[in-house]
């Protein structure tokens, strides 16, 4: 799949360090694409990240944390009815359209003097118990906000390590086509959904099933939504 190059992202101010030379890391989000050859939903974003200083980077120990931020972007009428089970009526959206958890992920950089890129691997899925997976499903077209924060241990020097942080005010913004994260689902569950019960209700529905001599799961709900009135002919 050709990859997507989307927005790029800030950094924070560059931190000190005890290294002569090295003045911080900057990073950039320049791209993502969904990983064809992964045994689930894979997002992989390509990350540049930068020094200012001279000084080598022997390793980088990088977490990311990454946040999808639904105040910036606008919505429709369908997509708002889609998301009043997370945000509430489109009224109240003002005290409620937080954050919303997407990933946290690690990676570890090999050594770069000034710039490298590498990619950024995240694991997603689709059980819709989970809020970043209820959002992404409202979404018909456009791009999700994201927030990338940054956090981790880098070793530098010449002639010997320096252990140096990567504070947490390291950030990057990035917004994801939701076009892309259609794609990579549809590569795992075509056509279809997901939904997560408890082994009781499973094992409720498995007995209701082989009672009634259905031939599938879909048969099973879709028998038992007729008999509750509740399916659209």
């Amino acid at each position: 799949m050709t990859e997507i190059l989307g927005s790029t992202g800030s950094s924070g101010s560059p931190g000190s360090s005890g290294s002569p030379g090295f003045s911080g890391f900057s990073f950039d989000c320049t791209g993502v694409r969904a990983d064809a050859y992964a045994a689930g939903p894979t997002l992989v974003f390509r990350l540049r990240i930068t020094t200012s200083g001279a000084t080598r980077v022997h390793a980088l120990a990088l977490r990311c944390q990454i946040r999808i931020e639904p105040a910036h972007r606008g919505y429709d009428d369908t997509e708002a009815a889609a998301l009043s089970d997370l945000f509430g009526e489109r009224s109240r959206w003002g005290g409620t359209l937080n954050p919303v958890q997407f990933a946290q992920v690690s990676v570890m950089v090999p050594g770069f003097t000034g710039e490298i890129e590498t990619d950024l691997v995240v694991p997603c899925t689709y059980d819709t118990d989970i809020a970043a997976s209820r959002y992404l499903r409202a979404l018909s077209e456009g791009e999700v906000p994201l927030l990338m924060l940054f956090s981790g241990t880098a070793f530098t020097g010449a002639g010997g390590f320096h252990v140096e942080p990567v504070p947490w005010d390291k950030e990057a913004t990035f917004r994801l086509p939701v076009k892309t994260w259609r794609e990579m689902i549809e590569q795992h569950f075509p056509g279809c959904g997901w939904i997560r019960l408890p082994q009781d209700a499973m094992d409720a529905l498995l007995a209701y099933r082989s009672r009634h001599a259905l031939p599938s799961w879909q048969a099973t709900v879709e028998t038992l939504l007729d008999a509750a009135g509740e399916r659209t002919p």
